[in-house]
């Protein structure tokens, strides 16, 4: 009687018509694209991809996109708990407009985002004056492609934590300090790992999307210095299919390995808050 009710009540249509309407979408949006891409690639032979794949330039462009976007996603990691911390934990005026703000990186289109960073931190913005003066200068080096990274992946961190930590209850945390734990003690005891879960997520999806950025990129990053998505880029401009495909598949590859790394340390952190 009781499943026969629950089969009456279900929203949505069975498991099987379901699942098969799931399975198309992913095969259509995510599978056959990347199948494609493979497909595509597997026309050059070993040798030609190993060649394509591991040339100076193509060597030189990993090294600025991941070190870059690491270093992008460890400083949102940071300065994105501080912000969601701030925007959670007090109250004072224009707190909704800070929150707001958040979300200010999705909305704004990224060549849009790469033009405004690179008017304000050149040698004659409003920032990159003052920058100049004591001999620091962003545009056009990398530290303006971490700049931008930075400015693309912030809301991923922020909105990732905010949930967890409106779920944490204060009432934790006056147990602490009345048992006589210190700030810092509380903080790495208590707080730190029940959020470890979401700063981790919120630095993998931080890290993912500055992988793939090129819109806010190209506008403030240095010649000299490429990311791989202006190689590839680049490669089909010059009509090198076959070469743009080979990156290509480099970075899905690397991607799809970090990704897998970053959810084993999820599932990891979550054990522990356990």
């Amino acid at each position: 009687m009781s499943s026969a009710r629950s089969k009456r009540f279900q929203i949505l249509p069975g498991f099987g018509l379901s699942l098969g309407y799931t399975l198309a979408y992913l095969s259509l949006i995510v599978l056959i694209p990347l199948g494609a891409l493979f497909l595509r690639t597997s026309e050059l032979s070993w040798a030609q991809f190993l060649k394509i794949a591991t040339s100076d330039r193509a060597m030189a462009s990993y090294r600025v996109t991941f070190g870059c976007a690491f270093v992008a996603a460890v400083i949102n990691a940071v300065m994105g708990t501080l912000l969601a911390w701030v925007i959670v934990r007090y109250r004072f005026p224009g707190r909704r407009i800070l929150d707001g703000l958040i979300d200010f990186p999705f909305a704004l289109p990224t060549a849009v985002a790469g033009l405004t960073l690179a008017n304000l931190f050149a040698p004659t913005g409003w920032l990159g004056r003052w920058l100049d003066l004591v001999g620091i200068q962003v545009a056009y080096t990398q530290s303006g492609i971490i700049v931008a990274l930075i400015f693309i992946g912030i809301p991923f961190v922020v909105r990732s934590l905010q949930p967890v930590l409106e779920d944490i209850e204060l009432e934790v945390e006056e147990a602490a300090a009345s048992l006589g734990a210190s700030r810092f003690t509380t903080f790495t005891r208590v707080i730190l790992p029940a959020l470890m879960p979401a700063i981790l997520t919120g630095f993998s999806l931080a890290f993912a999307r500055a992988i793939g950025e090129y819109g806010s990129v190209i506008f403030i990053a240095p010649k000299r210095a490429e990311i791989t998505p202006m190689l590839i880029w680049y490669r089909l401009e010059e009509f090198d299919y076959p070469g743009a495909m080979a990156i290509a598949v480099v970075m899905l590859v690397i991607s799809f390995f970090l990704l897998i790394t970053v959810n084993l340390l999820e599932r990891w952190a979550s054990r522990f808050q356990r």
